[in-house]
């Protein structure tokens, strides 16, 4: 396929192994704006995406002239920029100053289309309380941003943990010191009692607390995004019926530190968490962490060491531009990154790898079969990192485009054993190949067994500040 309604496709030099029909949102993005750029007459769309509290982040490009043979393009293009922006920036009110017809054209996809009503309720409605609103424009408002000098707080005996989607996770730290760490299957996505989520939870924070003379303050990562201690949206509960989300699940976590006599407590998206442990550890900023795990999760710190108020929910910025790419089966949308960064994406490669396993194990196992294939030197297996390797290659340019970024920390069960490294090289392989410019400056990392183990727990943990009396 050599176009996307418009929208021209570029084969990339370093193909995906098991995956050639791949088109990098990348290139098409950058050959796109060259083409707009060499009519001499291209012409500037600015958009500018705020928060309900007053942050606007803008983002400018180059389109097509009207009169273009390919002008088509143009419309696709934005749409797949702004739903970059809106799941990796977050935000109710898109301010577009560019052209009103495809204003217009944007704001009909976000009231009309499936995958558009989807980004619009959960973004706009679920997150931030507004339903999506796209508003034409010839200026847009002043930037504002912020970011928060959120965690690094070690003092005291503190708990972490971490809910993922196969497994929580629970540590103990004293003074900064691990002296007690858990993990625990679960199984909570389809789960339509939230007392299931509650128990679970406060058994893991009851374990850890058994090792420790008193309890200061506890700190959690968790899939979805949280404000204020707040559940908005989280995939933990998506099995949770919308009136029952709203009486029992936002306010979850203000009902736990009420059973914990109201100590600090501090629940920030596991993504975030995971760049601020990264940042803990390698002593860097400009850190873009990618967990793959269950889903994909995302998180940024900026060059200032702070956690900004960006969503950062890689799971569902679009990776692949092809129209017939895999589609994320709770959006319905294609190319999104979770599709190419989980285990969802082991799964889905498994039988253009070769390798049969039984369609109703859960994904966790899945994974688990592959890894003990690649111990035993399966080149097939090896295939299916490989793969994932070269989409990450080509999503870290990409996200370059939108973060201010240095380095790259990949963490998650699909990054564990040799692994990890393959699909680092992978990526390595295709900077050098495609985008040398960013060869010398992108640093990638994984983190150290010690780091894997109680890395995210303790920076989780050190979210909360104990206040003295």
């Amino acid at each position: 396929m050599n176009t996307n309604n418009g929208l021209p496709l570029v084969a990339p030099r370093v193909s995906p192994v098991l995956d050639p029909a791949f088109r990098p949102a990348v290139l098409a993005n950058r050959a796109f704006r060259a083409q707009a750029k060499a009519t001499r007459k291209a012409v500037t769309v600015r958009l500018g995406l705020e928060q309900t509290d007053g942050n606007v982040s803008h983002f400018t490009t180059p389109i097509l002239p009207d009169n273009h043979p390919q002008a088509a393009g143009n419309s696709t293009y934005l749409e797949r920029i702004t739903k970059f922006l809106l799941w990796s920036r977050g935000g109710f009110r898109l301010h577009f100053e560019g052209p009103a017809p495809l204003a217009t054209k944007l704001a009909a996809h976000y009231r009309e289309t499936a995958t558009g009503k989807f980004d619009s309720n959960l973004v706009g409605e679920r997150m931030f309380d507004h339903p999506l609103e796209v508003v034409h424009t010839k200026a847009l408002p002043a930037e504002r941003r912020s970011a928060a000098p959120l965690g690094r707080h070690l003092d005291g005996c503190r708990i972490g943990f971490d809910l993922g989607g196969s497994d929580r996770k629970v540590a103990a730290v004293i003074e900064g010191k691990v002296v007690y760490s858990d993990e625990t299957v679960w199984d909570p996505y389809f789960q339509p009692d939230p007392q299931y989520h509650y128990d679970g939870i406060m058994d893991s924070l009851k374990k850890a607390a058994a090792h420790m003379p008193r309890v200061d303050a506890i700190g959690g990562s968790a899939a979805g995004v949280y404000v204020n201690n707040r559940v908005k949206v989280a995939s933990l509960f998506r099995g949770v019926p919308p009136d029952v989300f709203n009486r029992r699940v936002k306010d979850m976590f203000l009902d736990i530190r009420k059973a914990w006599k109201n100590i600090p407590l501090e629940v920030v998206n596991d993504g975030e968490v995971t760049a601020l442990a990264g940042s803990m550890s390698l002593g860097l900023n400009r850190i873009l962490g990618i967990s793959l795990g269950t889903s994909t999760a995302g998180g940024y710190v900026n060059a200032e060491g702070n956690i900004t108020s960006w969503l950062n929910e890689l799971a569902f910025v679009p990776v692949d531009y092809n129209p017939q790419a895999a589609t994320d089966e709770w959006s319905g949308d294609y190319g999104c990154g979770v599709q190419y960064f989980s285990q969802q994406c082991v799964g889905r490669l498994l039988a253009p790898a070769g390798i049969e396993v039984d369609a109703k194990l859960p994904l966790p196992e899945k994974l688990k079969h592959v890894q003990k294939l690649m111990d035993k030197g399966d080149d097939r297996a090896r295939k299916i990192y490989q793969t994932i390797g070269t989409y990450l290659g080509y999503a870290i340019p990409h996200f370059t485009d939108f973060y201010d970024l240095e380095n790259v920390l990949i963490l998650g069960r699909v990054t564990s054993g040799p692994g990890g490294d393959i699909i680092i090289a992978g990526a390595k392989e295709v900077l050098k190949v495609e985008f040398a410019e960013l060869a010398g400056k992108i640093a990638f990392h994984i983190p150290s067994e010690k780091d894997k183990r109680h890395g995210q727990a303790v920076a989780a943990a050190s979210l909360p500040t104990i206040t003295t009396k």
